[in-house]
C-alpha cells in the first residue's frame, strides 16, 4: 500500500491535485481517497489504473511544463483531442490519445 500513498502524494506535488480531485477522478468517495493514504485500503484495480496513467501523464508533462500549468493543461479543451479534456480521456480509460499528444510534443510537432 505504500505505493498508493506515493502515487498520491506525487500527484498532489507534481500537478496539484488535492484529493478530492482524486476521488472526482476516480470515483471514490474523500472518505475513500483519505483511507487509502492512511494505508487502511486499497483502490479498486480501475482507480489504480487511472492514477497510475495519470502520474505517467503527468511524469511527462513536467519536463515542458511548471505545476500549474500541468494542471491547465491537463483541464483544457485540447483541439487535437476533439476538443476533449485530457483529464476526462484518463478518467475514462482512454489515455492513449492523451499520450500520442506528448508523443508529438517530444518531437517538436505539437500543434
Amino acid at each position: 500500500m505504500k505505493h498508493i500513498v506515493k502515487l498520491i502524494e506525487q500527484l498532489e506535488d507534481s500537478a496539484g491535485f488535492s484529493r478530492s480531485d482524486l476521488a472526482d477522478l476516480t470515483g471514490a468517495s474523500k472518505d475513500t481517497v483519505a483511507r487509502w493514504y492512511a494505508g487502511q485500503s486499497s483502490p479498486h484495480p480501475s482507480a489504480q489504473l487511472v492514477m497510475s496513467d495519470l502520474t505517467y501523464v503527468i511524469t511527462r508533462l513536467d519536463m515542458y511544463y511548471s505545476r500549474d500549468e500541468i494542471k491547465n493543461w491537463l483541464y483544457a479543451e485540447h483541439p487535437q483531442l476533439d476538443r476533449a479534456r485530457a483529464i476526462d480521456l484518463i478518467h475514462d480509460r482512454r489515455t492513449e490519445s492523451v499520450i500520442a499528444i506528448l508523443d508529438r510534443l517530444d518531437l517538436d510537432v505539437y500543434i
